[in-house]
């Protein structure tokens, strides 16, 4: 157990690391920035990567509104959830601070958002609370179902990580002009620890609407899927 809750917290890590490290540094030095399309796809690479990492070791959820999807339809033991959303939520933190510490050394640096997620007024298109729960849950349901579809024993072997990076890109391209894109409670707090005060206020969507999104999914796919599949081997 103790080497499953390493992976998981070392994979969120390395989520937010990469992931919000793609946005705020390159974002920092404007010849450099790679906009939303190069965001996104460093966030999908990112999963891409940790899942081939660690994906035989814990699984690789990476995210607590994952860890309860899998718990829901029937893929993971609920006994272990309370541990695994710990470690998913310390492992971020920790990555958001080695990426604090990073983003500090160059002179100038304000920390603002911070790579965090809003709506409203800190909606980078300006969505309201309602837009912005919708987004979160559904593209978190959607998410959950490719997920347990890739992992299904029936899915083509070995080709996972890429449908669920790929998955993490797409999801990025439609969400992030609405909430900064979430799908991911312990990425939203790693962020709202290091943002402006107003990240920590607006962060119960970001927890609620996606594991709202995975929930649903964890029951929606068993009924469509047939009949139980195995779990994946960890």
């Amino acid at each position: 157990m103790i080497q499953r809750l390493a992976a998981e917290a070392i994979g969120t890590f390395w989520l937010v690391f990469a992931g919000c490290g793609s946005a705020l540094l390159s974002a920092s030095i404007p010849q450099l920035g790679i906009g939303v399309f190069g965001i996104a796809f460093a966030f999908g690479m990112a999963v891409v990567t940790a899942v081939y990492a660690f994906g035989h070791i814990s699984g690789c959820h990476i995210n607590p509104a994952v860890t309860v999807g899998l718990v829901l339809s029937q893929r993971f033991p609920a006994r272990e959830l309370p541990g695994y959303i710990a470690a998913q939520v310390i492992g971020g933190i920790l990555g958001a601070g080695v990426l604090y510490l990073i983003a500090t050394g160059r002179a100038g640096f304000v920390p603002g958002g911070f790579a965090s997620n809003g709506y409203g007024d800190h909606s980078p298109g300006g969505y309201s609370l309602l837009a912005g729960f919708c987004a979160e849950m559904v593209f978190a349901f959607f998410f959950l179902l490719i997920i347990l579809g890739a992992t299904d024993s029936r899915a083509p072997h070995g080709f996972a990580p890429l449908a669920i990076g790929l998955a993490v890109a797409l999801i990025n391209w439609a969400g992030i002009p609405v909430t900064n894109l979430s799908l991911n409670p312990a990425r939203s707090t790693a962020t709202a620890v290091f943002a402006d005060g107003w990240a920590l206020q607006q962060l119960w969507l970001f927890w609620v609407a996606p594991i709202l999104g995975g929930a649903v999914a964890g029951v929606v796919y068993p009924f469509i899927a047939g009949r139980p599949a195995a779990s994946p081997k960890r």
